[in-house]
């Protein structure tokens, strides 16, 4: 993933992630090296409890990384305030939201927050934003529905519509396909993919979809027990990367057909 630094809107030196209590530092992974190109979709796989969610809030400035250095469009993310992160950076996280009256359109306008002034008045350029979000995520047709309306499929198409308003380079989304079944997965990979070819923002998403991640992605963050591999989808198959990736009694990885297959007893 060696670049041109004006086309990387994401890079990590030398970063260790993990947890500090008052004893000790509880290390999840560390020495990770990323260099994440503009217009990219980039998945984040590896088994439960390896790190994906805590590289994802690192890397977002959620929680501090224990040691090492985090680059947005190659400025040190701890010498960025919130303010300048928020035109930069859009977060999706996996939380309900919490109980209230707020429409969809409402939902999605509030990624204009980082430009709206103290009165939080809306401009023209803000309300295009919007429009051109709802427009892109196909959801206009839910405008004026209030958002506990939404089936977890719709309501995951807003939150990525509200991200999008917000006007980032970089767009990180944790699970954003955790509670859908396979037909609104396999849809918002689809999206996801639509929106980084005809936007060239970069989208990095955390995912236990690994068949569709290699189908979809352009790169692909693979956390295993031994390392964590980068790189294309086809380089991490053609080295074996996700061989070992689950117990091989439950399921195995066919290299030809590229997917993971469940082993018959």
């Amino acid at each position: 993933m060696k670049l041109d630094n004006k086309n990387i809107v994401l890079k990590t030196e030398n970063l260790s992630i993990g947890y500090q209590s008052k004893k000790a530092q509880n290390i999840v992974a560390s020495k990770i090296q990323l260099s994440i190109e503009k217009g990219k979709l980039v998945t984040v796989l590896g088994k439960n409890g390896i790190g994906k969610s805590t590289l994802l809030r690192t890397i977002s400035k959620v929680q501090k990384p224990l040691i090492g250095t985090v680059f947005i469009n190659q400025k040190n993310i701890n010498e960025i305030s919130n303010k300048e992160l928020s035109t930069a950076l859009s977060l999706v996280l996996t939380e309900r939201l919490p109980e209230s009256q707020i429409t969809v359109f409402e939902l999605v306008a509030l990624g204009r927050q980082p430009y709206t002034n103290w009165i939080d008045t809306l401009s023209e350029k803000d309300l295009n934003k919007i429009n051109w979000a709802i427009e892109q995520t196909e959801i206009n047709h839910l405008k004026e529905k209030f958002f506990y309306e939404l089936s977890d499929g719709q309501l995951q198409r807003v939150l990525i519509a509200r991200a999008l308003a917000q006007d980032t380079d970089l767009i990180i989304l944790d699970e954003p396909t955790a509670h859908l079944d396979l037909h609104h997965t396999i849809k918002i990979f689809s999206l996801l993919k639509k929106l980084v070819n005809e936007t060239s923002k970069t989208i990095i998403l955390s995912s236990h979809e690994v068949n569709l991640s290699i189908q979809f992605a352009d790169e692909i963050i693979l956390f295993t027990d031994e390392k964590i591999h980068t790189g294309s989808p086809l380089k991490l198959v053609e080295i074996g990367a996700f061989d070992y990736l689950f117990p091989k009694e439950i399921v195995s990885f066919n290299r030809n057909l590229k997917q993971f297959i469940i082993n018959k007893k």
